[in-house]
């Protein structure tokens, strides 16, 4: 039977997961809603960077970005955790690359040094200069905050502050990570997906896809003890009950993290944790074009060290359960650029069971609240 000519235009969400449609295909595929995006999605929300202890005496920084936003985040002589646009003020070279530490910010084009303040240090040949002022010249700044010893920055000056947003995500992150505030890195990387960024979020906030496309996981985690909750800015997805043998990777009974799950934070933060020994990885989304993003991670444990049992969960983690991911929100961008498909229906139990999708309309409404659709 052909679809109904009712379902051929958009139609809006229903405030109600279980009577909703999806938003609209175009949204995952227009360069005009992907513009759209940018300024009232990306340039206005607050985003992940990492963890307190990267940044662990004065003159660490690290660098990071939002789209084609780059941005470091130091830590000055007085303690401070401050953020700038990673640009200097004089031809626009890059300042920095990756993470270190460095008593002054210095461009390696002309050599243009900033204190870690951002106030401009010196600039060769401009005392001569009729009219200069150095003040003119600072670092442009960009907001950070902390919640608890995770570093967000936001490039909205008039950005309201985090942490009240967040309700009890903190106190949630507490008590289901050991040793969660003295975390130190083990590594970070990235990798790109052909794919819209709302589709990698999508996929990660429902669970209805775990038995038939992530067997081994589904065999790590009882479904049946898997539930999402939704709250303002952020939802919970912890699976209470798990098997220490299973097929994706062995961990002692008796091991300190006897649970899985994720915490996911609008827009595109999550903080995760595998069952076995204490560590966590941050992971988000960088929206690269409408159809491309990049997926950056960081992982962490109590030494910055792994585990036996850690470097198992990695490899699952790395070599199988991304690798899944990946090939699912590929193939759905694909389909949504079919003439086929314009708006799915989210599948919503009573009991907002692991099939429920109840997160992702969550998300979406976040989503079309900021869109204005």
């Amino acid at each position: 039977m052909a679809r109904s000519e009712a379902l051929l235009a958009d139609r809006p969400l229903d405030r109600d997961p279980a009577r909703s449609l999806t938003l609209p295909s175009h949204l995952y595929t227009s360069p005009e809603a992907f513009a759209r995006e940018r300024d009232a999605i990306f340039f206005r929300n607050w985003h992940l960077a990492g963890h307190v202890s990267d940044l662990p005496e004065a003159g660490s920084y690290l660098t990071t970005s939002i789209h084609d936003q780059n941005v470091f985040i130091c830590r000055g002589k007085d303690g401070v955790l401050r953020g700038f646009y990673n640009v200097c003020a004089h031809r626009a070279h890059e300042l920095l690359s990756g993470s270190g530490r460095a008593r002054v910010i210095t461009c390696p084009y002309h050599a243009w040094s900033y204190h870690l303040t951002g106030e401009l240090r010196s600039a060769r040949g401009a005392e001569a200069l009729e009219g200069f002022e150095p003040r003119d010249f600072c670092l442009t700044p960009v907001k950070v905050e902390t919640l608890g010893p995770l570093v967000f920055f936001n490039l909205d000056p008039k950005a309201a502050p985090l942490a009240p947003q967040t309700g009890g995500l903190l106190a949630e992150l507490e008590s289901h990570i050991p040793g969660f505030a003295g975390m130190k890195r083990v590594e970070g990387g990235s990798q790109v997906i052909e794919a819209n960024w709302k589709v990698g979020v999508d996929n990660y906030l429902e669970c209805y896809h775990c038995a038939p496309a992530h067997p081994a996981f589904a065999d790590l985690v009882d479904l049946d003890n898997y539930r999402s909750v939704c709250h303002a800015i952020h939802s919970s997805h912890i699976g209470t009950k798990v098997r220490p043998q299973n097929k994706a990777f062995h961990f002692d009974p008796d091991a300190p993290v006897q649970h899985s799950g994720f915490w996911w934070l609008w827009p595109m933060a999550t903080v995760n944790i595998m069952p076995g020994d204490p560590g966590m990885a941050l992971f988000w989304w960088n929206p690269v074009s409408p159809t491309r993003t990049e997926q950056v991670f960081i992982s962490y444990s109590l030494d910055g060290k792994r585990t036996p049992q850690q470097e198992r969960s990695r490899e699952y983690s790395g070599a199988v359960l991304s690798v899944e991911d990946n090939d699912i929100c590929e193939s759905v961008q694909r389909g949504l650029a079919s003439r086929g498909y314009r708006q799915g229906r989210f599948i919503v139990d009573p009991e907002r069971s692991e099939i429920s999708e109840h997160a992702v309309h969550h998300f979406h409404q976040l989503v079309a609240e900021a869109l204005r659709v």
